[in-house]
């Protein structure tokens, strides 16, 4: 008896531990280092090379650019010249440049077509500069551009595309040049920032820290932590690396529904609940359709045949329903209630708005 007493407990025990290290999560899940981030870098160039599937001659600003680039190796255009290259795409180049990164390093580049070439397949990316946002130079691309598609077209106008070929990648295709200073290592603190703001959240973080090193942590506000570190660099880095290790205890955040009124997708995050409610619902369709008629008139009438045109209006209403679901019932059930009667995600999405400003929703409703 005392032995079955004793492993219920031990089960009890082992379930409580799985459910709180499944709220608890990484220090380095939840915050941001500030003065560790990424940096955005951006450019324009020119892709060459190539197979006839470049920038047509509606784009003027490529073959200004392929007349800019003839000027600086000592070849000038007669004024007034239309320079048409098919062998040619304007291109825009992004890329990411990592915190800490130095002078020789390299990155990957983003290379999207700028104007109506049809693929950027076997082309090469001269040598552009990427600039960040203050208008200074941080990186220069060049190299052979990777695509992950691809586009065929007949001559009778038939054409197959396969995913995007007009935007591909150049691994490591771009060589860092100027350094970005960071505010890591000043500072007698270094500063988290939650990733998604929460008083519960930055007060589990600040006890967290103060449990395993004094009271060293404090915060402000929902997001921000400061927390005293050491001041040589070296230490700081290492101090900075066993805070990211502790586990901290998540607050609990509010439900969300996200729906995507484009694509028609709904997530329901756990916890959604509605309040007492009745929906009615019903679809009204209205069809227009053209038609042409040919009026031919009669023999030795001397009349023309002409094409009239007929337009046909139809309104379907469709059958109205109502639903009704008790307090406490989770959003799910109501979803799997109203697509047993045949709804369409628009529908769907049109009754969660409903129930959202009527107040019926214990929860966060994000349209995207």
């Amino acid at each position: 008896m005392r032995l079955t007493l004793l492993k219920r407990l031990l089960v009890a025990a082992n379930l409580a531990a799985l459910s709180l290290a499944a709220a608890a999560q990484p220090l380095r899940q939840l915050v941001n280092v500030e003065g560790i981030r990424d940096n955005q870098l951006i450019g324009y160039g020119i892709v060459v090379g190539l197979d006839g599937t470049g920038d047509n001659s509606q784009v003027k600003f490529s073959g200004q650019s392929v007349a800019n680039m003839l000027k600086q190796f000592g070849l000038k255009m007669p004024e007034k010249t239309d320079t048409r290259v098919k062998n040619v795409a304007a291109v825009m180049v992004s890329a990411s440049l990592p915190p800490g990164y130095s002078r020789g390093q390299t990155i990957d580049v983003t290379v999207s077509s700028l104007g109506d070439a049809k693929s950027l397949r076997g082309g090469t990316l001269l040598l552009t500069q990427l600039k960040a946002a203050n208008g200074e130079v941080y990186a220069l691309a060049q190299g052979s551009v990777v695509i992950g598609g691809l586009s065929a077209q007949g001559k009778s106008g038939s054409s197959v595309t396969v995913n995007t070929p007009t935007a591909g990648r150049i691994p490591n295709g771009a060589s860092i040049e100027r350094e970005i200073p960071s505010d890591f290592e000043q500072g007698d603190s270094v500063r988290l920032s939650l990733r998604r703001p929460s008083f519960e959240t930055a007060t589990n973080v600040v006890k967290t820290i103060n449990r395993s090193y004094g009271k060293i942590a404090s915060t402000r506000n929902a997001t921000t932590i400061e927390v005293r570190a050491p001041q040589d660099p070296t230490e700081r880095v290492a101090f900075v690396a066993r805070l990211e290790k502790l586990n901290v205890d998540v607050g609990q955040e509010i439900p969300r529904v996200v729906f995507n009124s484009r694509t028609g997708t709904v997530v329901i995050s756990e916890g959604v609940t509605v309040r007492p409610a009745a929906v009615s619902h019903g679809s009204l369709r209205v069809v227009i359709s053209e038609s042409s008629q040919v009026s031919q008139p009669g023999p030795f009438s001397n009349g023309d045949t002409k094409v009239v045109p007929n337009s046909s209006v139809q309104v379907e209403q469709g059958q109205g329903r109502m639903f009704k679901w008790p307090a406490g019932a989770s959003l799910r059930a109501i979803i799997d209630t109203v697509n047993r009667t045949g709804a369409t995600p628009d529908d769907v999405m049109a009754i969660l708005q409903a129930l959202d400003q009527a107040g019926a929703i214990d929860g966060e409703l994000v349209v995207i």
